[in-house]
């Protein structure tokens, strides 16, 4: 099963129509199918709730927090090993930290980096940018 992690940037685009949108619900209904496996840090977590927060009702967020727990996407806490290699890759190619965490945790479970955001992970080797 081929694994991917997911920016948040992608996260978002299952409850926002725009360019993107589409590919981001399919790698969602791929992860259900079994197709591919998705992993996010648990930075995404927090921003993905944050912009549902921010642009849905209060009872529609709470009900794609509900959905986010029944996709079975697998969470990875943010530790000691993830955050130094997050500060590599900053420095590396200039994103901020916290966009260094998805493609961190790529690199250390050998998953393909999966985006929405070309400015901050475009330049990255491997990196696949959706919404163009």
């Amino acid at each position: 099963m081929n694994t991917v992690v997911l920016d948040a940037s992608v996260g978002v685009k299952w409850f926002r129509d725009e360019s993107g949108s589409a590919e981001a619900r399919a790698m969602l209904r791929s992860h259900g199918s079994g197709e591919i496996r998705i992993v996010v840090p648990s930075l995404f977590v927090y921003e993905f709730a944050g912009v549902a927060t921010r642009l849905l009702q209060p009872d529609e967020a709470r009900d794609l927090w509900a959905r986010f727990l029944d996709w079975r996407i697998s969470v990875r806490e943010v530790g000691d090993s993830l955050m130094r290699d997050a500060f590599d890759i900053r420095e590396r190619y200039g994103c901020t930290l916290h966009d260094a965490l998805s493609p961190a945790l790529a690199a250390q479970i050998g998953a393909t980096l999966c985006s929405a955001d070309r400015r901050a992970h475009g330049g990255m080797p491997g990196a696949v940018i959706i919404g163009e």
